[in-house]
């Protein structure tokens, strides 16, 4: 058994033993590239990839073309890195009950931010729930911000229909800015809000989601479902 062999295992049955919490981030990256990288010091390539991006989350949550500029990083690798940044966001979402109750604008807000988590896009989703504030859909609906990425009025409405939602909730986030509503954000409230209407369905609030918090446009006020 080689030198690297040798190390490979002993971090391994450290984990095993421990599990993380006494692991500093580079180890932890060499630890998941020894399941991509199989004859090589990863150790090394982990170092790299601090130095460079001075996190491990900024390490997952860098694009695969920045990763693919690290010696020892090439593209298979750049692209396990990805999945296992997508990975962590999918079950975020995925571990949830099946039957999701969400009673207040802090519990939606809550769910919501956990779509937004890693996306480095603007990115657009529609909430649906029933009578009993129970979800029955949550999709993305456009990329871009709010302007670029086009909302389809139509979209929402053949969503909520087929769905047979009750109620909707806009979200969108400012990756890397403020949860703070832009006038374009209050005017494609009003307009999306009008739409459903016509379907008997509410559009019960618009949340901006920023990096760690979120907006609700009801809740500050320039939201007002009864003048849309």
């Amino acid at each position: 058994m080689s030198i690297h062999e040798n190390h490979r295992q002993r971090v391994k049955a450290r984990f095993e033993e421990h599990g993380l919490d006494m692991f500093d981030e580079h180890q932890v990256l060499e630890l998941l590239l020894f399941y991509c990288i199989p004859r090589r010091d990863t150790n090394e390539i982990a170092h790299r990839l601090i130095n460079r991006f001075q996190t491990f989350g900024q390490v997952l949550d860098a694009s695969v073309s920045e990763l693919e500029k690290i010696d020892g990083v090439g593209h298979s690798v750049a692209l396990y890195l990805k999945l296992l940044r997508d990975s962590i966001r999918y079950y975020g979402i995925h571990k949830e009950a099946d039957v999701v109750i969400l009673n207040t604008i802090d519990e939606c807000g809550a769910y919501l931010m956990k779509r937004f988590d890693g996306q480095r896009d603007e990115t657009v989703y529609m909430l649906g729930m029933d009578a009993k504030k129970k979800v029955l859909c949550c999709r993305e609906i456009a990329k871009g911000d709010i302007r670029s990425a086009s909302i389809s009025v139509r979209k929402v409405v053949e969503i909520a229909l087929a769905e047979n939602v009750t109620s909707v909730i806009l979200a969108h986030n400012h990756p890397g800015g403020l949860a703070i509503p832009s006038p374009e954000d209050v005017q494609t409230t009003h307009t999306v809000a009008r739409a459903l209407e016509t379907i008997s369905v509410k559009l019960v609030d618009h949340i901006v989601v920023g990096e760690s918090d979120f907006v609700s446009l009801l809740s500050s006020g320039v939201y007002k479902p009864n003048l849309a």
